[in-house]
């Protein structure tokens, strides 16, 4: 198969693939539901050497830039309660924590979740966490920009392959909130 964005030498549907992710990645892709069929959600195998977006697209097309999405932890706080959510955005901005975030979780506090309990509650390995297979409960905040995108290249959920996901896709996810303005310049 060739993927559908970019060019990579192995492109393979997540669904016949399941055992290159981690299990809650797997789950989710097993489980699919919305308007867009699983398969096509496309796995492509990386190199984890080149899995920081920077060096991703230096290795496998400039062109890539443009269509990959990050997808950070984050925490938001207020009293003695502790919110945790998934943002999704574009790879040429950062995530506009002390603004939309903060509001959208009404925090009176937000920041980036520690890596130990970003990769620990999640599953999945730093450096390749994906909005696929959070915990359940979890806001995806997504931003607007990325759910308009025809594929988004995102992470796996480990530093190896990664997922390309219709925009659409990722703003059907459950717990998703396509939100403007939550990537930022």
């Amino acid at each position: 198969m060739r993927a559908p964005i970019g060019d990579f030498d192995t492109a393979t549907p997540a669904p016949d693939c399941l055992d290159r992710l981690p299990a809650p990645v797997a789950d989710a892709v097993r489980h699919w539901q919305g308007s867009v069929s699983a398969d096509r959600i496309v796995y492509v195998d990386t190199d984890p050497r080149w899995a920081d977006t920077a060096v991703f697209v230096e290795h496998y097309g400039r062109e890539l830039l443009e269509q990959s999405a990050n997808c950070v932890v984050v925490a938001g706080k207020r009293g003695g309660e502790t919110t945790l959510a998934a943002c999704v955005v574009l790879s040429t901005t950062r995530v506009d924590v002390n603004g939309v975030v903060r509001r959208r979780l009404g925090a009176r506090k937000a920041s980036f979740a520690a890596v130990d309990t970003a990769t620990g509650l999640t599953g999945m390995e730093y450096g390749g966490i994906t909005p696929l297979g959070l915990p359940e409960g979890w806001p995806v905040l997504v931003d607007a920009a990325v759910a308009d995108l025809p594929y988004a290249l995102v992470g796996s959920g480990r530093r190896r392959g990664k997922l390309l996901v219709p925009g659409k896709a990722l703003a059907e996810l459950p717990g998703a909130m396509v939100l403007e303005g939550l990537g930022a310049a």
